[in-house]
């Protein structure tokens, strides 16, 4: 059943998804070669706790991290090593928040140095990619037509769009309904109403969509061992039209980009 929230709880939503995002934005300009991700871990942790939060994942679902970093060819839900991250890799940092009694839950996915072309168009496609659903994601839409815009554009530049795994409703608990997946039929699936809020998040692969767990019980890598991305934004629908909750400004300004991407869904 999906949950709508008041305006009111949007906006202690906001605050929660914005812990969130300082958080991502702190942690940018720390991504570099020779850094763990255990180390960026630890530091989100307690970063999270200064901003009078709690870490959404350390313990649900038994999750032993505050973030879940994606190194590669790792789609998603990987947990945090010590291995230092090297020249040309790609990390996606997955991070949750709990502020309010509401979570925050959105991901970025990171370049270590100078990565390859490539992979570097990966990571354009896979982010475009979000805020083309976000734009699917209006009054009369239903979940299938954001999967299907998704999938349309992935799939248009010859990438592989993760079946298994998805985007989903968000609120008081981590994942609420409805399922949100990447692919899809327009027209097809629960219609979307005033209020909701979703977590939407593509996971798109260099190669094929298929995928396969590891044997930690977490990670999720692709089939063929090439580069997955992953971008995540927190988003409700405000009289009929998406708007963020979650923003990427911060990892802009560590990192120096100029965007006006989300303009557009900005209240």
């Amino acid at each position: 059943m999906i949950i709508p929230k008041t305006r009111e709880e949007i906006e202690l939503m906001r605050e929660a998804a914005q812990v969130v995002s300082r958080t991502l934005g702190m942690l940018a300009p720390l991504v570099k070669p020779g850094v763990t991700t255990q180390e960026l871990n630890d530091i989100a942790e307690a970063y999270i706790r200064e901003q009078d939060a709690i870490p959404g994942f350390l313990g649900l679902y038994d999750c032993p991290s505050t973030l879940l970093t994606s190194v590669n060819e790792a789609v998603v839900h990987g947990l945090p090593t010590n291995i230092p991250l090297k020249e040309g890799d790609i990390v996606s940092i997955d991070c949750g928040a709990i502020k309010h009694g509401f979570y925050g839950d959105h991901a970025y996915t990171f370049q270590v140095g100078e990565v390859a072309a490539a992979t570097k168009k990966l990571l354009d496609v896979t982010k475009e990619s979000l805020y083309i659903g976000m734009r699917a994601f209006k009054k009369g839409n239903r979940v299938g037509d954001v999967g299907f815009a998704i999938q349309q554009y992935c799939e248009g530049h010859g990438y592989g769009v993760v079946r298994e795994l998805v985007g989903h409703g968000l609120g008081r608990k981590m994942h609420e309904d409805p399922e949100l997946p990447n692919y899809g039929k327009r027209g097809r699936g629960k219609k979307f109403i005033e209020g909701m809020t979703l977590a939407m998040e593509p996971m798109i692969n260099l190669g094929t969509h298929k995928v396969r767990q590891l044997d930690d019980g977490w990670t999720i890598v692709t089939q063929d061992g090439q580069p997955s991305a992953h971008f995540e934004h927190n988003i409700a629908l405000v009289d009929g039209k998406p708007q963020l909750l979650s923003t990427f400004d911060f990892v802009y300004e560590a990192l120096g980009i100029v965007s006006d991407e989300e303009d557009e869904f900005r209240r």
